[in-house]
């Protein structure tokens, strides 16, 4: 009896993951149809919320990670956040670094199994800084520095924040691997749908007066789920950062994706999610496998014929 024939290896690809907040958990349906598919992934680089995906996707905790994300509720959440009066931001990130590290592990960048890069951006230089040695968390915690929001992280003399700052979907940081196709997530891709919100705007309501209160009701507020209010509301300062960091970011992947191009673009619109709605990720996961599967499937088509 002779041995069945080894199975042939599927394509190596390079994997680009975009910045986008909530919207990068869509990034882990886009790595599941891809294993399922029998791509192989030996490069990430990720800004963000693509560098926290693609790190533990390389560390090889993807799917603790999944199941850590999908039990998430709003109030688990907000016990995430430790708040601090810092000048430089208002979020010190510690607490849920400690808890990926606790649930993945940490590790060198060297020693992963998939060649990594995440992006920073240097704001005492003003150039973006692609993070490949040392420690894996403390690179994801420079990349997911969003400016004024979460306090910098101070690397050999810099300033480093957000990696989506300069470059939110870095496909210049994979064009020196050797692989057969190069995969990118652009989860700032235009809008599907009119935003606009149902009905007439919410009543003012009066600030507590109990300080104790007053916080609660401003994290209540950041954390509530909604779309930008038509122009005649004026909108909050949420939805001015939501719709800030967006647009930004919208237009640089624009202009880098003019540049290098690659094979395949899997496109999550940037009004599927608030970049600060997490409690999603379910939901958000099954939209990356959608769009990651209609993508593959134009691209194999277009193999196939020729």
């Amino acid at each position: 009896m002779t041995a069945a024939a080894p199975r042939p290896a599927g394509p190596t690809v390079a994997l680009v993951l975009g910045s986008g907040g909530a919207r990068g958990l869509a990034h882990i349906g886009v790595i599941e149809v891809l294993r399922e598919r029998g791509y192989r992934v030996v490069a990430i680089a990720g800004s963000s919320m693509g560098a926290l995906v693609g790190g533990i996707h390389a560390a090889g905790r993807l799917d603790d990670y999944k199941a850590w994300a999908c039990a998430l509720q709003k109030l688990d959440v907000l016990r995430l956040v430790d708040w601090t009066l810092s000048p430089s931001g208002f979020i010190r990130g510690e607490r849920i670094i400690a808890t990926l590290r606790e649930l993945v592990g940490d590790a060198l960048i060297e020693d992963l199994p998939v060649a990594y890069t995440a992006v920073a951006t240097d704001i005492d230089l003003e150039r973006e800084v692609w993070l490949s040695r040392g420690p894996l968390f403390d690179a994801i915690r420079a990349s997911i520095a969003i400016p004024s929001l979460f306090t910098p992280v101070r690397r050999d003399g810099h300033t480093l924040v957000d990696g989506g700052l300069l470059n939110p979907l870095p496909v210049s940081a994979v064009l020196h691997a050797i692989t057969d196709l190069t995969i990118a997530v652009d989860v700032n891709a235009q809008d599907e749908r009119p935003r606009r919100r149902a009905g007439p705007p919410p009543a003012p309501v009066a600030p507590p007066a109990d300080r104790r209160a007053r916080m609660a009701q401003f994290v209540e507020g950041l954390f509530e789920r909604g779309v930008t209010p038509p122009e005649t509301v004026e909108p909050t300062w949420r939805d001015l950062l939501s719709r800030s960091l967006e647009t930004m970011q919208g237009a640089i992947t624009r202009m880098k994706l003019a540049t290098h191009m690659p094979e395949i673009v899997v496109r999550i619109p940037r009004n599927a999610a608030a970049f600060y709605e997490f409690y999603r990720a379910a939901e958000l996961i099954e939209l990356g496998r959608a769009r990651a599967a209609r993508a593959l499937d134009k691209f194999e088509a277009r193999r196939a014929a020729g």
